[in-house]
């Protein structure tokens, strides 16, 4: 069974890039390392967002700190 699926993936669900490629009269290896790329650059984005943001949160957390009573000021 697992065979079986493997080869109907191979045969039709790997031959997206190929399809692209032909769509756009490009070859198939640029369309794959696009995807490659784009992949990696969103990975990049979405991990400097996350450091942006833990950044930002750190700082609000030392600029509003809460105060337990009217004496802490």
């Amino acid at each position: 069974m697992f065979t079986t699926l493997r080869h109907y993936l191979e045969k039709h669900g790997f031959y997206v890039s190929s399809r692209l490629a032909d769509r756009f009269g490009m070859r198939a290896k640029t369309v794959r390392l696009s995807f490659i790329y784009v992949t990696f650059a969103t990975l990049g984005i979405g991990f400097a967002l996350y450091l942006v943001l833990a950044f930002w949160m750190k700082i609000k957390d030392i600029i509003y700190t809460k105060r337990s009573s009217v004496f802490d000021l």
